[in-house]
């Protein structure tokens, strides 16, 4: 299967819902359920639904307070590194 991937950070450009759960530290179920009642940014290829990683980059930043934004990118730093 190929997978359209971000040459920048080697890492899916569509995420799927258990990547979703684990970059956001959430369970699979909130995951599914936030893409399929349309809080996360989703597209749909054929019966597949997936959140676009940028999309998902720039949910957190809307979603995030100013005061939490900088402990935000560090954790995101961090999960990059690994």
């Amino acid at each position: 299967m190929n997978v359209a991937v971000n040459m920048d950070r080697n890492r899916p450009l569509l995420l799927r819902g258990r990547e979703v759960a684990a970059s956001l530290g959430i369970s699979r179920a909130q995951a599914y359920k936030w893409m399929k009642n349309g809080t996360l940014p989703t597209v749909r290829i054929s019966r597949a639904v997936r959140v676009p990683h940028g999309a998902l980059m720039a949910w957190i930043d809307e979603n995030t307070s100013p005061a939490d934004r900088a402990s935000c990118a560090l954790m995101l730093r961090l999960e990059t590194q690994r």
